[in-house]
């Protein structure tokens, strides 16, 4: 060690420490890709970032886009992984639902998240572009609406607005009347020896789910033996977690709307905050909310 001797000792740095470079000479770097496969190739990345496209002049149209963009590839993972997990409740394998639902749990944090980079927009930085969007609004958005039917908020009304477009229209209108994972989910609960109405287990699923008292008694029961139905257990807190982060998500949603916009109406129609406001009183699993004031 060096001695005090009031002198100063000055550490000499290696040379690429002292410049900011990393040394690549050890490094075995494929500087020219073979097979005709690179990172840019592989994730079609010319394409990907060539299709923000602004209408307007204004330097925060950009953010609007990508948000939403990003929102999109992003609800296109949740769908994604949400039909594994419909998958395995259908064929009553539950554990490998769980690391899917946990996986979707961490995209629900980012979607929650973005809304706090789209604050940043202020009223007079949206209204600079706004009239470019004329009644296109996320309200249109197909991934969106597959998810609320995926997830059992089912209204036969909202694909109307896909008329148009029959490829979606036709993909939507399947899942409506499909059941939801809620409505698997009971299905389970029924196969597994619960006293399950019939017109719970056999339906038709495009119609929404109503509460029923013999299912909440199915969930108690869960709840009061868990480990004898541990997996069911399981399964009802990843979906109760599910819905709590969606309602995270659609709160943010709703406060972002009112901070940028105000009380205006919705590109797409809607009456804006009002209607986002009535959206935060629906519910998905209403058993699994329900039985906790039984417990």
């Amino acid at each position: 060690m060096p001695k005090c001797s009031g002198s100063i000792t000055i550490a000499v740095m290696p040379k690429d420490v002292q410049t900011g470079a990393v040394d690549l000479s050890g490094e075995k770097i494929h500087w020219k890709p073979s097979g005709g496969l690179s990172y840019g190739s592989y994730l079609n990345l010319e394409q990907l970032l060539s299709a923000q496209k602004p209408l307007s002049e204004c330097p925060d149209e950009m953010l609007f886009i990508v948000i939403h963009q990003v929102t999109e590839l992003w609800m296109k993972l949740t769908l994604h992984e949400l039909t594994g997990v419909l998958r395995q409740i259908q064929s009553d394998e539950l554990n490998p639902a769980f690391k899917m639902l946990a996986r979707v749990a961490r995209i629900q944090g980012q979607l929650i998240l973005s809304w706090d980079v789209l604050s940043t927009m202020t009223p007079l930085d949206f209204m600079s572009f706004r009239d470019q969007l004329l009644q296109s609004s996320g309200f249109q958005s197909y991934q969106y609406r597959t998810l609320e039917f995926m997830l059992g908020n089912k209204n036969k009304e909202l694909i109307e607005v896909h008329r148009e477009e029959p490829e979606i229209y036709a993909r939507l209108k399947k899942t409506l009347e499909a059941p939801s994972i809620y409505d698997e989910t009971v299905r389970v609960l029924a196969r597994r020896g619960f006293d399950i109405p019939k017109d719970r287990v056999e339906r038709d699923w495009s119609e929404p789910y109503e509460p029923h008292a013999d299912v909440e008694a199915a969930w108690l029961e869960v709840y009061r033996d868990v480990e004898t139905h541990w997996d069911l257990y399981e399964l009802a807190e990843k979906l109760v977690d599910l819905e709590h982060k969606f309602q995270q998500w659609r709160f943010a949603h709703m406060k972002t709307v009112e901070r940028i916009i105000g009380h205006k109406r919705g590109t797409g129609g809607t009456s804006g905050v009002s209607y986002l406001q009535k959206a935060l009183g629906l519910q998905f699993f209403p058993e699994l909310w329900s039985v906790r004031t039984a417990i």
